[in-house]
């Protein structure tokens, strides 16, 4: 038994050590410094968007010990998400993609606040199903661990046995659970920002809130709840098609619209300026309405 917790503490530590060169030290706020991580491309660090308080004046700080300006490229708030890029010939991460993590692997969780990485371990306790954020069509998932987070490592990566980073490390996702962010739901992002600096986003431009549906009505539409539009944008998408606050949204392309982000899957970027049709409760009577879907940037 000696043996085998021996090799696997010879093992941690060479993950931890195998890893630590692509971990970074971001300073982007006031109190203690956050933690980054290289990306795939040389040059390019990305973090967590919370722990960026300022746009100006961030550095980041490299295993070497040196210190460097660097340059926010552009957030993704929807998902904790923020890019910057340093002038360097830094090397690039190894990254791995996450289809055969299974819940109970070990994992280890890096990040570096001060001058040297630090590292804690734990498991991984679920794979977070439908993580729906409107970007393109497909969904995506978070990955749950048991592993806590200390200060500063919000930004930092979530490495495997092997020393492979497997995703980036948030606190500011779901509160008081610790999730990263696997390679699969980052990947398309930070091409994003890269090259536009945010997020296309499709948007009608209201604001929703679930309804219980008369008691005929739920028979007629087999469904319990809609979406009540409480607010409309001026000029916005939903404006031009006339629909009006106080309407109740029963489905949108035949999918049932019971809770807001119900829509969000045909609001992402790969519907822009596609033509949606919405099923709506207007005076008691059913009727459907078409929108064309408009971009709203994000930052």
């Amino acid at each position: 038994m000696s043996m085998t917790l021996e090799k696997l503490s010879e093992d941690f530590a060479e993950a931890v050590e195998s890893a630590s060169s692509s971990v970074i030290r971001v300073e982007g706020r006031s109190r203690l410094a956050a933690s980054g991580i290289l990306w795939k491309e040389p040059g390019v660090i990305i973090t967590a968007h919370h722990v960026l308080q300022r746009d100006e004046k961030l550095s980041v700080g490299l295993p070497s010990g040196e210190t460097l300006k660097a340059e926010l490229v552009g957030r993704d708030a929807s998902v904790d998400l923020a890019v910057v890029r340093v002038e360097s010939d830094l090397s690039s991460a190894v990254w791995k993609a996450t289809d055969r993590l299974r819940v109970g692997h070990l994992v280890l969780a890096l990040g570096r606040p001060g001058k040297n990485v630090m590292a804690t371990h734990g498991i991984i306790s679920s794979l977070l199903g439908e993580f729906r954020i409107p970007f393109g069509s497909k969904e995506e998932r978070l990955i749950q661990t048991d592993v806590v987070m200390y200060p500063g490592f919000s930004g930092g990566p979530l490495v495997d046995a092997n020393g492979a980073i497997i995703g980036m490390n948030t606190s500011g996702l779901q509160r008081g659970i610790s999730v990263s962010l696997p390679l699969q739901a980052l990947e398309g992002r930070v091409t994003a920002l890269l090259a536009h600096g945010y997020i296309r986003r499709g948007y009608l431009g209201i604001s929703l809130q679930p309804v219980r549906l008369p008691t005929t009505l739920r028979r007629q539409v087999k469904q319990e709840t809609g979406l009540l539009i409480s607010g409309i944008e001026e000029d916005s998408p939903a404006e031009k098609a006339k629909l009006f606050q106080g309407d109740v949204l029963i489905s949108v392309n035949k999918d049932p619209l019971r809770f807001p982000d119900d829509l969000l899957h045909h609001l992402g970027k790969d519907h822009i300026g596609e033509e949606i049709t919405l099923s709506t409760i207007r005076g008691g009577a059913l009727t459907e309405i078409k929108v064309v879907v408009g971009e709203r940037s994000s930052t």
